[in-house]
């Protein structure tokens, strides 16, 4: 119990364990543990140390966080008093908790029937029990001498469900890392840091233009992953979970993305010729972003739906039974370990436009096979999506405060496939002004202002359709895309790094968004979503630099503005938020993409 941070004390019966825990800081974690406890030490970390709980347990021990102090206290009180009768603590307790009779174990019944949800960790093959005679005791003893409680718990350290390459490339010796950098001190966060920094020197490298610093970009791209898994690895192992944490993990992988691509587009303006692929760089960045939200948004759609019958996923669950399909499935999704692995080798043995195109072919065929799989769950799925779900996916539509207004003066026609035709329609003609209309022309903001309202219409009612969740992924590619088009066919100097500048600022908006929602804390505030217009303001706002500025050098100055501003009022409140967070730690295991 001292290795795993808690000061020892002992008491005799419930009553005098209550006196000790008054005399506890009410801002300490504490835990009751019965003395005859036998088991691996992993098994009380597992129950005792995991901060994403309020409570847990494993059979003789419970912890409690310092919000649920108050409920151990009462729930001590009423099993004193049950024990000293002779009666169960609940009308509950049955059959189904009999094999923990132990004090700890009864108090957690005493917890569960007062309303505060109780942890039970899954143990697989460690021990923890209480022995109650010679022949147990025994027994205990020989099933924690068979099992290496340290082999568990670098097995448990690896995420169950990982791509291809991750898991026999990288998972194998990563681990061991992870156990490294927990025996000197190091934090998840801090390996997190290390990761982003060797990322960015990886694009630095790929900048420089020159073979050399292609062939150190991807060396340097690969231990960027390396450290990646091992942030991870090293949450699990040490049980170091945190809510910033996940968000700096989850960030920092875009962040570290979308940088290199930035780099290999320098670094190809500044090789033997110089090529300008700074569209391919945009057009890749846009679509992988617009494949997250497609994952995000079918996810949150049916993360609480009632019910959960479909063909597509019974087919599904069946083709997992067969080893070879259920790899060759990850790995046709393109996850982030084969992406990554994919972009460091063609980086160091060819050009960037040929990064550029293979990832760009890779992931539309990876988005064309995983939304096609949805597509068809969506249809023949027989669910109710709840008013949560509804919530979050008008939080992911990102509507600013035009498309507010608009809303709240017309609703869309009823039927349970319009939400999603209005946004096609809308985002399909906003993407056909930009790419066909002469640049300067004010067919694009003619083009936005129908959009705006196409993209209100879609929203002015719940999104609780079967096909609803394509919705946001619809109003995100009409908005990147419209940057792309009008910035790549304005002929402007350095107008297309500028809108990869605006496009990474709204991205990391709409990031910010989904990590919020995953972590239970709701979608940015009104006041900023309205500061940013909103997809459709945005969008609308891009088109009339475009109709207006057409002189040479103001529309990229234009788009540097407002990717900056953007950027400035995102990022300062998207830290202020998560630094200053009391969310509940998460450890997010995350999409394979």
């Amino acid at each position: 119990m001292r290795a795993l941070g808690f000061d020892v004390r002992s008491a005799a019966d419930a009553g005098e364990a209550a006196a000790l825990l008054a005399g506890v800081p009410a801002s300490h974690r504490v835990a009751l543990v019965d003395p005859r406890f036998v088991g691996h030490v992993h098994a009380l970390r597992l129950g005792l140390t995991d901060p994403r709980f309020a409570a847990a347990t494993v059979p003789g021990a419970l912890t409690v966080q310092p919000g649920a102090r108050e409920a151990l206290l009462r729930a001590m009180e009423r099993t004193a008093a049950a024990v000293g009768a002779g009666l169960p603590v609940t009308a509950s307790e049955g059959p189904a908790r009999a094999e923990d009779r132990t004090i700890p174990g009864r108090i957690a019944l005493a917890l569960e029937s007062g309303d505060t949800a109780v942890q039970r960790p899954e143990l697989g093959s460690l021990t923890a029990t209480v022995p109650t005679t010679p022949e147990e005791l025994a027994a205990a003893r020989t099933a924690v001498a068979a099992v290496d409680d340290e082999a568990v718990r670098l097995r448990s350290a690896v995420k169950a469900h990982d791509g291809f390459f991750t898991t026999h490339f990288i998972s194998p010796y990563s681990r061991y890392i992870a156990r490294w950098c927990a025996r000197r001190g190091l934090t998840p966060n801090q390996v997190t840091t290390a990761s982003l920094i060797t990322a960015l020197i990886a694009a630095g490298c790929a900048a420089t233009g020159t073979r050399a610093g292609f062939v150190a970009a991807g060396l340097l791209l690969l231990l960027s992953f390396v450290l990646d898994c091992t942030d991870g690895q090293l949450a699990r192992y040490s049980l170091q979970y945190s809510t910033m944490g996940a968000w700096l993990d989850a960030t920092f992988d875009r962040a570290k993305e979308y940088a290199y691509y930035a780099g290999l587009a320098i670094g190809a303006s500044h090789s033997d010729g110089g090529d300008d692929v700074w569209a391919l760089a945009l057009g890749a960045m846009v679509l992988q972003a617009c494949r997250h939200v497609v994952d995000f948004s079918f996810n949150e759609a049916n993360h609480d739906a009632v019910s959960n019958t479909s063909p597509t996923a019974a087919l599904s669950d069946r083709l997992d039974s067969v080893g070879w399909t259920v790899w060759l499935r990850r790995m046709i999704v393109l996850p982030i370990g084969e992406r990554w692995a994919m972009i460091a080798v063609l980086t160091a043995v060819t050009t960037p436009r040929i990064v550029f195109y293979a990832l760009l072919v890779g992931c539309s065929l990876a988005a064309c096979y995983t939304t096609a799989g949805r597509l068809l769950r969506s249809l023949t799925r027989k669910a109710r999506r709840t008013d949560r779900a509804a919530r979050a996916l008008a939080d992911l539509a990102d509507s600013g405060p035009l498309a507010q207004t608009l809303a709240a003066l017309v609703r869309r026609p009823g039927g349970g496939f319009t939400a999603p035709l209005l946004a096609l329609v809308g985002s399909g003609l906003m993407i056909a002004a930009a790419l066909l209309a002469p640049f300067g022309s004010w067919w694009p903001v003619a083009a936005a202002a129908l959009y705006a309202v196409l993209a209100a219409l879609a929203v002015s009612r719940p999104l609780k359709g079967a096909l609803d969740w394509l919705v946001p992924p619809f109003f995100r590619a009409a908005e990147y895309c419209t940057v792309l088009a009008l910035a790549a066919r304005s002929g402007v100097p350095h107008a297309v790094p500028a809108a990869f500048g605006l496009v990474a600022a709204v991205a990391y908006h709409h990031y910010d968004t989904v990590y919020r929602i995953r972590g239970g804390t709701g979608a940015p505030p009104q006041w900023l979503v309205r500061t940013v217009l909103g997809h459709e303001g945005r969008t609308l706002v891009v088109a009339l630099f475009a109709a207006v500025l057409t002189a040479h050098s103001d529309f990229t100055t234009a788009l540097t503005a407002l990717a900056v501003a953007v950027a400035l009022v995102v990022t300062v409140e998207s830290i202020r938020f998560w630094v200053s967070s009391s969310a509940p730690a998460v450890h997010d295991e995350g999409e394979l993409a």
